[in-house]
């Protein structure tokens, strides 16, 4: 905990100070690492401002939530091939150039702190460096890797994405990464030093993901209830999870399992046509993107958690967020065999090979209530003691005291 006298010096250093926000993916206060990067500033005495896209369920151009001012503009295209990401990057880059110089006359902010994807914020941010703001970069996804995983070669767009990612590196004052992986991209391919770059992990609140008893309803009348949250996306495995579950209900003829997938993304009509065509539709439930408390309460309905993300080096080196969200719920994990999944879950999940294995995992998980209380009970000690908000805003607070003092 932050001893008082600490809090109150933070308090003076944050003072008067004013930090914009760029995210281009997803609205706040969707986002959840961002909104608690921003709720923690702006609890510490910092003003903050974001800068977002409108998204289903955030249409308002202007909202002031908890003191933090959320500034929203159009995005029609949701990028998919070149030409889609072109426009789509094209009108964000444009809005973002717009409202910041409209928020910076206002008022003026002390940094920018920008949420990639894509690595092209720093075009934003080099005017007004000249001015004396810092450029803060918080590196949430690795996009040559992401490339690679969703177009599966490299080429001209890949090493373009490369020099993106220099660029950004080289005119960011600070670097923020979600695990030691990504420490390592920013020390080695973007040469930050280190004292430039921090680690902050998206620890769950504990505050949102509240344990319940969960209901029933959403097991559709069957013994156990298979959950999965996240963004439906090509590279997030959801067709590799179908294909488990064919192999759980076709091959081993288990119908004591019901499947409930959550969220949203460029994936998803896709993913329920090919359920559709696999004959699934009485076992797996698409819930969409739906309310905090919903989805909490269908996870705590779940008895086992997944995270089917493809064996990509992309998500090798990459945090999943849900993968906490089900710990911090105490749910048993199933997922492929990666780096940073294994240093986050160790214990609380199993880890699979293929398809076949992952289908296997899951069925010996059902069959084994003492081991799936062990695993959750593992889990969530992880997040008390670990990998929660509390412990994460420390790392953030620290290292925006040295910004705030270089």
């Amino acid at each position: 905990m932050m001893t008082k006298k600490n809090q109150e010096r933070t308090m003076k250093e944050f003072a008067g100070k004013h930090i914009l926000v760029i995210i281009e993916n997803l609205p706040a206060p969707f986002d959840r690492r961002v909104w608690q990067e921003a709720s923690t500033l702006n609890d510490n005495g910092a003003h903050i401002t974001i800068i977002c896209p409108k998204m289903k369920g955030y249409t308002k151009s202007y909202e002031c939530i908890d003191g933090i001012d959320i500034y929203r503009h159009p995005l029609p295209v949701e990028g998919a091939g070149p030409l889609g990401y072109l426009q789509e990057y094209g009108t964000a880059l444009f809005f973002q150039f717009f409202l910041s110089w409209r928020i910076f006359l206002r008022r003026r902010f002390h940094i920018i702190h920008a949420c990639n994807p894509p690595d092209l914020m720093f075009i934003t941010a080099l005017p007004f460096k000249l001015l004396g703001v810092k450029f803060v970069f918080d590196h949430h996804d690795i996009n040559p890797e992401l490339f690679v995983s969703k177009y599966n070669k490299k080429g001209f767009f890949y090493f373009l994405m490369i020099l993106f990612e220099k660029v950004t590196f080289k005119v960011s004052d600070y670097s923020i990464a979600t695990n030691e992986s990504y420490k390592e991209i920013a020390l080695n391919r973007g040469k930050m030093h280190p004292d430039r770059v921090a680690i902050v992990r998206s620890g769950p609140d504990l505050s949102r993901l509240r344990l319940t008893t969960g209901n029933i309803i959403y097991k559709k009348g069957r013994k156990l209830l298979v959950g999965f949250v996240g963004v439906i996306g090509e590279q997030e495995g959801l067709d590799l999870l179908l294909e488990s579950i064919v192999q759980i209900v076709r091959a081993k003829k288990r119908d004591d399992m019901q499947f409930a997938i959550i969220g949203d993304g460029t994936d998803l009509q896709r993913i329920k046509d090919l359920s559709r065509e696999l004959d699934l539709d009485d076992f797996v439930d698409f819930y969409g993107r739906v309310s905090d408390e919903k989805l909490v309460d269908i996870l705590n309905t779940a008895d086992i958690c997944v995270n089917p993300d493809k064996p990509t080096e992309m998500n090798n080196l990459s945090t999943m967020n849900k993968i906490m969200e089900y710990m911090s719920l105490k749910k048993p994990i199933v997922q492929f065999d990666l780096k940073e999944g294994k240093f986050s879950a160790q214990k609380a999940s199993l880890y699979a090979n293929n398809v076949f294995d992952f289908s296997e995992k899951i069925i010996k998980l059902a069959d084994d209530e003492d081991l799936r209380k062990e695993m959750g009970e593992f889990g969530y000690n992880r997040i008390i003691n670990d990998l929660n908000w509390n412990i994460e805003k420390k790392n953030l607070l620290k290292f925006y005291n040295k910004i705030f003092l270089s």
